[in-house]
């Protein structure tokens, strides 16, 4: 059986103003580290440093951030939720977020001074578990919205949390619709969602500056490789509410000579790739169930802040089938000898499969060429969820599940 083919295209859409890359400005990113580092829970996340992988593969470097660590909760998804009800909170004090420390959140006066807000959301899982996690700290509320098909290990993570958690009949996309009629029905109720449309575009903004918190540490910790910057930054989309943020902050960091971006989204959603493809500056819409193993990447409709972004600084857009990320998991789980293992689940590890597809052998010479990887390359990649559906991780790393053929 001939395997299904990953497909790319160059990014020739006409650029906008860039308006929306201020988001992501280095002090805008740094109030959101400022914050998360203010949690007990709060540690830097690994960069796995894979040197085995990188001479395998003919690459100068190759480099992983690991978010499995990140506070507990197995994915990068709470830097985002906690950073915008912080904003969230600020401004209905009329404060600085700068004020806004998890002392201070977690106070007696705090509680006297504002309450308890409801914090609605859609997720497939790491989003939710990040606002319930986060809504439960902080002592306020929190409504969870799962799309069917949701895992029941997710399920039960967020439950867990203390917020109230469904799964329902729809796609995510009609989840996302569903906690924001909710949201606009209750009293003190506000949805956090990681993907904007125009009208709802304050919240996503900053959940993608707390995302920043991961791409700032990683900067640093190149920085103490002696890796001045990045050639080349592999990211994930399933909205692009990631991927905008890491790019934004990039871009930002390095104005004059920004790394080489990548897109990769899962085939069954890979409504960023269509609009690239389209080619008008336009973003494009999945419909239907979008089934994948990649359930963190399986949105249809684009964050519009994000594509903003996207369009002015990517020079590829890749659309990859499952078994990219499978494969993905698998070489990250079982390392060259010498490297660190990083445990990497189906949404984190599509960057590890596809940088092997373009290495490993001459199919997709065309790609490899037009990005000018070579053993000169210093790659940087984000797994951004471990093991967060573990009979899901065992079909594919030891029944090998979407085998590679």
């Amino acid at each position: 059986m001939m395997q299904e083919s990953i497909q790319w295209v160059d990014n020739h859409m006409p650029p906008s103003e860039d308006k929306e890359l201020s988001i992501m400005s280095l002090s805008n990113v740094a109030k959101a580290r400022f914050f998360h580092s203010s949690f007990p829970q709060y540690s830097i996340t690994p960069l796995a440093r894979l040197d085995g992988m990188a001479k395998y593969l003919g690459l100068g470097g190759l480099f992983v951030k690991d978010e499995s660590y990140r506070f507990g909760l197995n994915a990068f998804k709470v830097l985002g939720g906690s950073f915008a009800m912080a904003r969230y909170i600020a401004q209905q004090m009329g404060k600085d977020v700068s004020e806004m420390t998890y002392d201070y959140l977690t106070s007696e006066s705090f509680r006297k001074e504002f309450g308890q807000a409801t914090f609605f959301t859609a997720t497939d899982g790491n989003h939710g578990r990040g606002v319930a996690w986060a809504a439960h700290k902080l002592g306020q509320k929190a409504v969870v919205h799962m799309p069917k098909g949701s895992s029941q290990a997710r399920f039960d993570n967020i439950a867990k949390e203390g917020a109230q958690v469904t799964i329902e009949d729809v796609n995510y996309d009609d989840c996302v619709r569903m906690a924001a009629a909710e949201a606009a029905q209750t009293k003190h109720g506000v949805i956090v969602q990681d993907t904007a449309w125009p009208g709802y575009e304050e919240i996503p903004s900053w959940i993608m500056q707390g995302y920043g918190t991961m791409a700032s540490e990683a900067a640093e910790q190149l920085r103490q490789m002696e890796i001045n910057r990045p050639t080349h930054v592999f990211v994930q989309a399933g909205v692009g509410s990631l991927a905008g943020a890491v790019i934004g902050y990039f871009a930002n960091l390095f104005p004059s000579a920004p790394p080489k971006f990548i897109v990769m989204e899962a085939r069954a959603a890979d409504c960023l790739y269509r609009g690239a493809l389209a080619g008008d500056g336009q973003p494009r819409i999945v419909e239907g169930d979008l089934k994948t193993i990649m359930a963190g990447l399986a949105c249809g409709e684009p964050n519009t802040i994000s594509w903003d972004i996207l369009r002015n600084h990517v020079s590829a857009f890749v659309s990859c089938p499952d078994w990219v990320s499978a494969r993905g998991m698998r070489m990250l789980g079982v390392p060259v000898k010498g490297d660190p293992t990083v445990i990497s689940g189906e949404s984190g590890a599509v960057g590890m499969g596809l940088i092997a597809a373009l290495m490993e052998t001459d199919r997709y010479k065309d790609l490899r060429d037009y990005l000018e990887l070579d053993r000169f390359s210093q790659v940087l990649l984000f797994s951004t969820e471990g093991n967060t559906d573990p009979m899901k991780f065992r079909k594919v790393l030891w029944d090998g599940e979407y085998a590679t053929v």
